[in-house]
């Protein structure tokens, strides 16, 4: 090599000088930056590689509400939300350790969007969201906010939740991390302990403070075989990659709405303003906001970890009738596939439909009452069904009484042929409305 001849970086091409030297190789060069460079993409690979095995297969938003539609009934506003939310959770964490080196994206971390869910009890919110962990096939842990209180006092504590999501992970710590975790009845969390009192609040206030690290990302020490032992092996699992979806019925919380969009008008005489329709359950719903939830009871940071709030619709006869017999896994087929392991078909009519969904309205139960009205009035059948000899056939519809309607289940043996309409026999209930 001649003596004026100047060296080179073979990646950059920079220039070798007393500040800039050169790693040299048997085929050429390389400067310093050019081995950062090298070794974040390196490392970006093993965490592809490291991503790839763990990540579920990530769908649209368009596909994620499409699997739902076949589960839940409803709900459009909240499947559209938390179809958004599931999409860009996953997207982050597909493209962990992916990075841009220049530009204004460069060193952009993406921080995680935990959901809220307000609606009335039995709308369908655990349903949409063990709905959404069976379609993306991750770990999914369900708890309930009433039985958690703070670490010390009797009762389960905040780390119980990811406890049981990493036993739903088969005790696979980075498959844990990307699971979701539903807390239910988060509602009862809102603060009780008010006025001068010092009584301490351990299963209010207190869980939302014992949260507020866990639901935003922290790193925990939890016993390996799920109970905690002198001596016993532990495993360290970070939660700043788990989704966490809360939820609860929050009572009252649409009169709180009301009052702030519509504030109490005070007036006398021809002063006083015209009374208007006041707006519906949903209506008010729609314009929930994070105030609204503070003033129910919860703390403002417990609020600020969840930065999505959706809320879903109280559900009508018609959105009910739809639930008995449209989803994947309706009511109806239920009943229909467990009378049909005993060689039985299960008719319902139209109009018995319609009257299980009008009675669990009356019930104020939403759709989980469908099934207790259902369990009534197949009962007695049920209970007859393996010891009635030529059974192939029964019939549930309503019958009307006078000012009463009930709902009837006829039975058809093979002796006996089919009525045009459905009328009582071995098996009846009465449900008064």
């Amino acid at each position: 090599m001649a003596e004026n001849e100047k060296l080179h970086c073979s990646f950059c091409g920079v220039e070798k000088s007393p500040q800039v030297p050169l790693i040299a190789g048997s085929e050429g060069r390389i400067c310093e930056a050019c081995v950062k460079l090298a070794h974040q993409v390196v490392s970006s690979w093993g965490q592809k590689r490291k991503v790839q095995k763990m990540a579920p297969e990530l769908r649209s938003p368009a596909a994620i509400k499409k699997h739902l539609d076949e589960y839940v009934i409803g709900q459009e506003a909240a499947k559209s939300t938390l179809a958004v939310a599931v999409f860009n959770h996953f997207l982050r964490l597909l493209n962990q350790g992916t990075q841009s080196f220049c530009g204004d994206l460069a060193g952009v971390e993406l921080e995680k969007a935990n959901v809220l869910m307000a609606g009335p009890s039995g709308t369908g919110k655990t349903l949409i969201v063990r709905s959404l962990a069976r379609i993306l096939g991750v770990p999914f842990a369900s708890a309930d906010a009433t039985t958690l209180t703070q670490a010390g006092y009797v009762g389960d504590d905040v780390d119980s939740i990811i406890v049981r999501l990493l036993e739903a992970a088969g005790g696979d710590v980075e498959q844990a991390q990307w699971g979701i975790v539903y807390i239910d009845e988060v509602d009862k969390l809102a603060k009780r302990s008010g006025g001068g009192t010092a009584v301490r609040d351990i299963s209010g206030e207190g869980v939302q403070q014992a949260l507020l690290k866990l639901v935003e990302g922290t790193e925990l020490r939890l016993p390996k075989a799920g109970r905690r032992r002198e001596g016993g092996e532990e495993v360290s699992i970070d939660t700043r990659n788990i989704l966490f979806i809360v939820g609860g019925a929050f009572p009252g919380l649409e009169e709180l709405i009301g009052n702030r969009i519509r504030p109490q008008q005070t007036g006398i005489g021809f002063h006083t303003p015209p009374k208007t329709a006041a707006p519906s359950v949903s209506e008010l719903m729609a314009a929930l906001m994070p105030d609204d939830l503070n003033k129910f009871g919860l703390i403002p940071e417990f609020i600020g970890r969840f930065p999505i709030i959706t809320f879903l619709q109280e559900l009508d006869v018609e959105a009910l009738v739809r639930i008995l017999t449209e989803p994947r896994n309706a009511l109806v087929k239920q009943y229909r596939q467990l009378f049909a392991y005993q060689s039985v078909t299960l008719d319902i009519t139209d109009a018995a439909i319609r009257f299980v969904a009008e009675q669990a309205i009356e019930r104020h139960t939403g759709a989980r009452g469908l099934r207790a009205v259902l369990e009534s009035a197949l009962h007695d059948t049920m209970f007859n069904l393996p010891t009635t000899p030529g059974l192939r056939r029964c019939v549930l519809a309503v019958e009307q009484q006078g000012d009463k309607r009930e709902l009837v289940v006829t039975n058809i043996t093979d002796t006996v042929e089919a009525p045009a309409e459905a009328t009582p026999a071995c098996a009846s209930l009465i449900l008064e409305m």
